[in-house]
């Protein structure tokens, strides 16, 4: 597991593109038979892809966390990306096709990913966050969930907002999740920029074509920064940052997010004219 540091936003400023990539972009995530995974000193969040071939995977962070196993004090979030695969909890199996989703209870003892067929393995990404209150376990279809439908294609910014652990969906304690789908012909994931001065937030950007590329935007808004990524990549936003990206075709990301609250609309505008 790599670990990344918090970054004050005087910092980033004297960044070169390398520094700033070091510090905030996870440039590999899905590895067949391997489990890649970051903790962030950002609001202590782990995030991350397993990604099982021929033999299931498991996630043992407990040196790591001062734990006797990993979700004694943490809950977790999973979406898989990838082909039809499982997960195990504690016995209990779980059918994972792409897309499907699942929020597992703080307490679960054991954790184990699978894949149906090894040469076409699930991707499973990942979001966990401290817990102090046990919530139930839910598996979470992305066919029973209503999409938020906004943007126009006049502003290029068409797409489905797909809510998974999210007050309307089950209860967490501070980790919030989804998916949200970009319509063809559209590239800004948001515009105008916000922040979450309250929580911070990861994307996962996927769904993309070999030479297709994300332009992450981030840093505060006077003074704003930007990061290239690739498909399946991932970026560290801090809750002073403002987080928007646009693309050279449509794609699909997940956020991720955990802090003070569980309110999805609790964020502070950026109006166009402060963008620097």
């Amino acid at each position: 597991m790599e670990v990344r540091y918090a970054n004050h936003p005087e910092e980033i400023k004297r960044y070169n593109t390398d520094e700033l990539r070091e510090k905030f972009l996870v440039e590999k995530l899905f590895e067949a038979g391997k489990v890649h995974l970051t903790y962030t000193h950002v609001d202590r969040m782990i995030f991350g892809g397993v990604t099982p071939s021929s033999e299931e995977l498991t996630i043992k962070l407990d040196k790591q966390l001062g734990v006797s196993y990993f979700l004694e004090r943490r809950e977790l979030g999973i979406i898989n990306i990838g082909n039809d695969g499982y997960v195990l909890l504690d016995g209990e199996r779980y059918e994972m096709k792409r897309h499907d989703g699942l929020y597992v209870s703080r307490g679960t003892k054991e954790v184990w990913f699978g894949s149906n067929d090894p040469a076409a393995p699930a991707k499973f990404y990942i979001n966990s966050a401290p817990a102090h209150h046990t919530y139930p376990t839910v598996k979470i279809d992305i066919k029973d969930i209503k999409p938020l439908e906004l943007g126009e294609p006049g502003t290029l910014n068409e797409r489905k907002i797909h809510q998974y652990i999210h007050p309307n969906v089950c209860e967490s304690c501070q980790l919030q999740m989804g998916l949200t789908m970009l319509m063809p012909g559209s590239v800004w994931n948001t515009m105008p920029a916000h922040t979450h001065d309250r929580r911070s937030e990861v994307y996962l950007y996927f769904d993309m074509e070999e030479n297709t590329r994300a332009f992450h935007f981030m840093g505060e808004p006077e003074e704003t920064r930007h990061l290239v990524l690739k498909n399946e990549q991932a970026v560290i936003s801090p809750s002073w940052s403002i987080h928007c990206g646009t693309a050279t075709s449509n794609y699909t990301f997940i956020w991720g997010m955990c802090g003070e609250n569980i309110t999805y609309d609790d964020m502070d505008h950026i109006s166009m004219d402060q963008l620097r």
